[in-house]
């Protein structure tokens, strides 16, 4: 999970929904669709559980590593986030720039009000100018590269493991097409979730508050609500599985009965078998040899590695050669 509140554009919304329930097979719904205003604040409490390590495993290591991690940098640097969401996470990484520098920061998302939280979240840090860029990744990356000056490198911060949000080999994939658009010694600091063991990851998406359940439950209110549909609540349930082949947590959300859902400003309507499930997030647990070998075949050379001891996960700084 990655905290991204969406900002709503109907038709592509509409486009999303209808193309992902009349899949052949497997019916799914964008993941990206989770973040609207409701469940980016239930993903705020999911943060907070103690089922849930990955946000703190990621803010204790930006908090001891910021310093170490802006000191492997040289010269003039501009900061682009992908995602940045609320920005609180980035914080640490923003106060140890201006300790050495003054800097500019780009969070990059497509929600205005989460750019505008984002501001007012890090107004308050000194030498840190910021400058929202409300653009999906990629478009968002390709805009701050064209402001920079013919001397400043980029650090983009790719944290929350939101790689693992995609399935491979669009990670890969993804990560060459940021090294495309970057120049030789700029860098990308990459968060990513690693293995544990099934049991543990299973409670870290299936809590027993159920706030789990209840994010992932609004993704079929939000369709409801901004797309006329007639979705039952209490007739899905919210279920989290571990794919083996994949080493991924899934989480769907499966059909209690056999029904028929309209979605009316889709204009489609699709019928669900009694067990059949919704499969709306996938989210990958790396080793560190697949970061690794990853961040390679994207053409990046790893510069240094941090892994938390608590809740294992790794920050990882590389650098586009």
């Amino acid at each position: 999970m990655a905290t991204r509140a969406l900002a709503l554009d109907s038709p592509a919304f509409a486009a999303g929904v209808r193309n992902g329930l009349t899949k052949p097979g497997q019916k799914e719904l964008p993941s990206k669709y989770l973040y609207d205003e409701l469940g980016s604040k239930l993903f705020e409490a999911i943060s907070l559980l103690p089922e849930y390590g990955l946000t703190r495993a990621d803010d204790r290591l930006l908090r001891r590593h910021a310093r170490d991690i802006v000191e492997r940098l040289r010269g003039d640097t501009l900061v682009a986030e992908l995602g940045s969401g609320s920005g609180i996470k980035t914080r640490s990484i923003l106060e140890a720039f201006c300790r050495c520098r003054r800097t500019s920061y780009f969070p990059i998302e497509i929600s205005p009000a989460a750019l505008a939280t984002c501001r007012r979240e890090l107004a308050d840090i000194d030498a840190i100018g910021i400058v929202g860029v409300e653009r999906e990744y990629l478009d968002g990356l390709l805009e701050v590269v064209g402001r920079r000056a013919i001397d400043q490198r980029i650090l983009v911060l790719f944290l929350g493991s939101t790689i693992g949000n995609f399935e491979h080999p669009a990670d890969a994939t993804f990560l060459k097409e940021v090294h495309s658009i970057l120049s030789p010694g700029d860098a990308l600091l990459l968060g990513a979730d690693l293995e544990k063991p099934v049991n543990q990851l299973i409670r870290a998406y299936d809590d027993s508050l159920g706030i789990t359940a209840a994010f992932n439950k609004n993704l079929l209110a939000r369709v409801n609500r901004e797309l006329g549909a007639d979705f039952v609540l209490d007739s899905f349930r919210h279920e989290a599985r571990f794919n083996p082949h994949t080493r991924s947590i899934e989480m769907h959300l499966r059909s209690g009965r056999d029904q028929r859902i309209t979605v009316a400003k889709a204009a489609f309507s699709v019928r669900f078998r009694e067990g059949e499930s919704i499969w709306t997030e996938t989210s990958h647990k790396y080793s560190l040899t697949e970061v690794g070998s990853l961040a390679r075949q994207a053409g990046f050379r790893q510069e240094a590695q941090w892994v938390d001891g608590e809740w294992p996960f790794a920050e990882t700084l590389l650098v586009r050669q």
